[in-house]
């Protein structure tokens, strides 16, 4: 491996994902490997670019929001522009998730009751066939 650039069996490996990942976030234009022939070479950039994606994705972002904050990076404001706009992604993904957690807790809580009640309900039902033995 050359320091500064990573073949894609490379990138799999470093990076826990398929060549098939690779080629999609390629095509949608999120990486950018040097092309030679066949071979990709992904540079330092690309392998910056997949951290945030793969960490975006995690978290819930889309590819098209990925794709545009990566694409900030480029705007030579050190970086306010980025900054500044995955803040406010990630904190309405954060309120979205929250949102979710909720419900879910609200759905978990539910069904543990309605558990709780079948629990006693099926007690209940095999009593009398105890009395009766």
């Amino acid at each position: 491996m050359s320091e500064t650039t990573m073949t894609i069996r490379e990138m799999c490996e470093a990076f826990d994902v398929t060549p098939r990942t690779l080629r999609f976030y390629e095509s949608k234009e999120l990486l950018s490997p040097i092309r030679q022939g066949q071979k990709r070479l992904f540079t330092r950039r690309d392998r910056a670019r997949l951290t945030l994606i793969l960490r975006g994705k995690r978290f819930g972002f889309t590819l098209e929001e990925l794709r545009q904050l990566l694409d900030l990076y480029d705007r030579r404001d050190q970086q306010h522009a980025q900054i500044a706009a995955t803040f406010e992604v990630a904190q309405a993904r954060l309120a979205a998730m929250e949102a979710e957690r909720d419900k879910l807790d609200a759905a978990i809580s539910d069904l543990r009751e309605q558990l709780a009640m079948g629990a006693q309900l099926l007690a209940a039902l095999r009593e009398p066939k105890k009395a009766a033995g």
